[in-house]
């Protein structure tokens, strides 16, 4: 398998379990979508706001990198957000909305990206200044895998409200041979 093709299921995976947490997230009310719940970001809200705006700083750094990538033109509309650093107060709605746009890009861009884009040096300058020269394909690895580690603390935060967002293996959209 290539990367490509490995990048592209990991994208739609990334896509179906956003859903599912947003769909999970409707059915709380605002003292739940707000209360501290002792996660890294507190809350169900900073957490989902947390992935968020990582994936948007991560994205507009490939959107630089790679300016004639049109899968990435909606990410370059969007403001840079603050990077989240505890519990904040942000609208479902908004969320939700933002949420859609980057991980319809997301797909976008692993559809439009090639191997040999994946094995191209990123460069870029972090939040803290420091300047990095890495691997495309294993910077987009971090990305999938940071949403993947915050959405396990999301679903074990909505289980302790009782809401069970099902299954969430990556195995269920992995096509039989």
């Amino acid at each position: 398998m290539s990367l490509k093709s490995d990048f592209e299921l990991t994208a739609r995976y990334n896509q179906w379990m956003n859903v599912r947490l947003y769909v999970a997230a409707a059915q709380l009310d605002e003292a739940q979508w707000h209360a501290d719940r002792g996660a890294f970001f507190g809350s169900i809200a900073a957490t989902l706001e947390h992935i968020l705006a990582a994936d948007i700083h991560w994205l507009k750094r490939f959107a630089a990198a790679w300016p004639s990538l049109a899968s990435l033109d909606p990410v370059r509309a969007l403001p840079l957000p603050p990077l989240v650093r505890g519990i904040t107060f942000p609208e479902l709605a908004r969320l939700r909305h933002d949420r859609e746009l980057v991980d319809a890009a997301l797909i976008a861009f692993t559809r439009e990206a090639t191997d040999t884009l994946y094995e191209q040096s990123l460069r870029y300058v972090n939040s803290a200044g420091e300047s990095h020269a890495k691997p495309c394909g294993l910077v987009l690895r971090h990305v999938f895998n940071h949403q993947t580690h915050h959405r396990g603390q999301v679903t074990t935060l909505f289980s302790q409200f009782g809401i069970d967002v099902g299954v969430t293996d990556l195995s269920a959209l992995i096509p039989e041979l």
